[in-house]
């Protein structure tokens, strides 16, 4: 049988980055976890972390991980069968990742409504859309929002549509690089923004134009701050049409090939035995996603 108190000191320990913060999280001291995670690596024989900043879970540890969130999700759906079970009736914490775009842009609005009615509090892990599966199959997360189709072992995917982004520039930036209009064999030569070292956006976009090999860019872990680098010029991007439309109509931005958008589909992974929360939740964005989203090619 497991000893879920230290399956928690596990999760604790992923989940936050560190034993101080998850020593804090637990109402523990740093100590007692440390012993907790060094009594279960004793019990299964195997190494359950990898002492890194931050620790990552070994193989086993994963596994351990993904028994750990379905168990949780499987908890409250008890207590709510069982009223007595439930000790103090707290909001359940639901972990999930998903693209900083998203956030930026439809999630809250579509996910608000279930948030309220379901007494939800959210813990969101942003991560890029083409990598954020990784979180869920580390076991640190309960659900994922992804451009990623296949899902991990024991996981379910439901493909939600696809987010329509353009390539943008300022008015500014067109008129000091491509005075006489724009030119697609200049475009690599033209500093680009870029959101991290995973994104693969722009190089897909250049490749699918007939450009390929490197290109200059700045580097932009934000999607908020992705976007005001490009209103002020400082390069062009790739900025989703929700959050671009405004900025597009008022002439702020231009778009520097209308007939040639590029698409991302987004992917809803959840655990097969995430009980009825995880279910529900599922459903509803099902039912949300085509207002914000578009059908994928």
């Amino acid at each position: 049988m497991f000893d879920y108190k230290l399956l928690a000191a596990l999760a604790a320990v992923v989940e936050q980055a560190g034993f101080e913060r998850a020593a804090q999280a637990l109402g523990l001291s740093q100590s007692a976890v440390s012993q907790r995670i060094k009594l279960l690596e004793a019990r299964i024989g195997q190494p359950v972390l990898v002492r890194a900043t931050p620790p990552t879970p070994t193989e086993v540890g994963r596994r351990l991980l993904n028994h750990v969130q379905q168990v949780r999700l499987l908890e409250r759906d008890l207590q709510g069968q069982v009223p007595a079970l439930d000790e103090g009736g707290s909001p359940e914490r639901l972990r999930i990742a998903l693209n900083a775009d998203s956030l930026a842009t439809w999630w809250a609005s579509a996910s608000a409504a279930f948030c309220a009615e379901r007494r939800v509090l959210l813990d969101l892990v942003v991560e890029d859309q083409d990598v954020g599966l990784r979180r869920m199959r580390a076991g640190e997360v309960a659900g994922c929002l992804c451009g990623s189709e296949r899902p991990v072992s024991g996981a379910r995917s439901l493909p939600l549509g696809a987010m329509r982004y353009r390539a943008v520039a300022s008015p500014a930036f067109m008129a000091r690089h491509f005075p006489q209009g724009l030119r697609k064999d200049r475009l690599a030569a033209v500093p680009a923004i870029v959101f991290g070292s995973d994104d693969q956006l722009q190089h897909r976009y250049l490749a699918a134009l007939g450009i390929g090999g490197g290109f200059l860019h700045h580097l932009c872990p934000s999607a908020d701050g992705f976007f005001r680098l490009a209103l002020a010029g400082i390069g062009w991007g790739l900025v989703p049409e929700l959050q671009a439309r405004t900025a597009l109509a008022a002439g702020e931005l231009l778009e520097l090939l209308p007939e040639r958008p590029i698409d991302v589909p987004l992917y809803w992974h959840h655990w097969r035995n995430g009980g009825d929360l995880l279910a529900s939740l599922t459903e509803h964005l099902r039912r949300q996603a085509p207002a914000w989203l578009v059908p994928p090619a």
